[in-house]
């Protein structure tokens, strides 16, 4: 992967689940419903082609197997990616608290 790719990506992350986090914080009144939330998505993303959700139910050995697998063949650019993803949904209920410290009543 390209390094602007990769930088562009990142910031593209951080960005978008910091606005979805921020509107579902604020809609919500929960601080942390996307960091709660987030790891299903990289679940979604991660193995979207080759387990379906119903698999992880009544299959679960080999759903979690096969997740595995794929959580293990994840590029450092890859990582990165979500991680970057992450610490927007994190930075977003850190803002949405300081906001409600301060004063600020959204909804």
């Amino acid at each position: 992967m390209n390094i602007p790719i990769l930088l562009i990506s990142v910031v593209l992350f951080f960005v978008l689940f910091f606005g979805i986090g921020f509107l579902l914080n604020m809609l919500l009144r929960m601080s942390w419903i996307m960091a709660i939330i987030y790891p299903l998505v990289c679940v979604w993303i991660i193995a979207q082609d080759d387990v379906r959700l119903i698999d992880y139910f009544r299959q679960p050995g080999t759903a979690f197997s096969t997740l595995g697998s794929e959580i293990a063949s994840l590029q450092v650019a890859d990582v990165t990616i979500l991680i970057s993803g992450f610490l927007g949904a994190l930075c977003s209920g850190v803002v949405i608290r300081m906001l409600r410290r301060n004063g600020y009543q959204m909804f």
